[in-house]
């Protein structure tokens, strides 16, 4: 993250704090919600990690001190009334003490069906760690470990054919059919992704340019 002068006009608070959203910049999902002074967002664009401020402890602290689950900050954002920050980060592990990866786990409410829906974004962020993961551990017996394996060779030529079934269900009418190889194609595509170094987020931001 570039180096940046904080602005003027940050609203910070009567104690000199001001709220940040921490996001995580490959999924979108909301990991936690923080505090940030003007030492700790000073000391964040420093390091490129984030730093918050503890108002139980009263002093500067860094995410990941502890536990070494440290947030890569890639961007920082002022809302519209510059009275809140949104982060966006590469977390090097969970957000939350109790070990989930964001706080916000604990479901008030959801659909009228009575169960919440994952936005498609989140899960293909998710499942791009996950495939990340598999190819810096590769653990015997993972069908991913096999594709990694065989190199871009193997792992194209299923892309391929998952594209063909895709046509072929598209062709076919049947939508549940074209969902099942629609998810088999993103998960070989995520696996060529990896494999190449394309990372999730520079395809979003391939999409974002073609849409202006």
């Amino acid at each position: 993250m570039k180096r940046h002068d904080i602005p003027e006009n940050l609203q910070f608070d009567e104690r000199g704090l001001i709220p940040a959203v921490v996001q995580n910049a490959a999924t979108g999902r909301v990991l936690m919600v923080a505090f940030m002074s003007r030492e700790s967002l000073e000391k964040t664009f420093q390091t490129g990690e984030a730093h918050f401020w503890s108002r139980q402890r009263n002093e500067l602290w860094r995410k990941g001190a502890t536990s070494g689950n440290v947030m890569k900050v890639l961007e920082v954002v002022a809302d519209c009334d510059a009275d809140c920050l949104l982060l966006r980060v590469s977390p090097a592990g969970p957000a939350c003490h109790t070990g989930e990866t964001s706080c916000f786990f604990t479901s008030l409410g959801s659909d009228a069906e009575g169960r919440g829906e994952t936005p498609l974004s989140e899960m293909i962020g998710e499942l791009a760690e996950l495939i990340h993961q598999r190819n810096e551990k590769r653990p015997p017996g993972s069908y991913t470990t096999e594709l990694f394996a065989g190199g871009v060779d193997r792992i194209a030529k299923k892309v391929g054919e998952e594209a063909v079934e895709v046509v072929i269900a598209g062709k076919n009418g049947d939508a549940a059919e074209l969902c099942r190889e629609s998810a088999d194609l993103l998960y070989h595509l995520l696996v060529l992704w990896e494999e190449t170094g394309v990372s999730p987020s520079a395809v979003g931001e391939e999409l974002k340019r073609r849409r202006h």
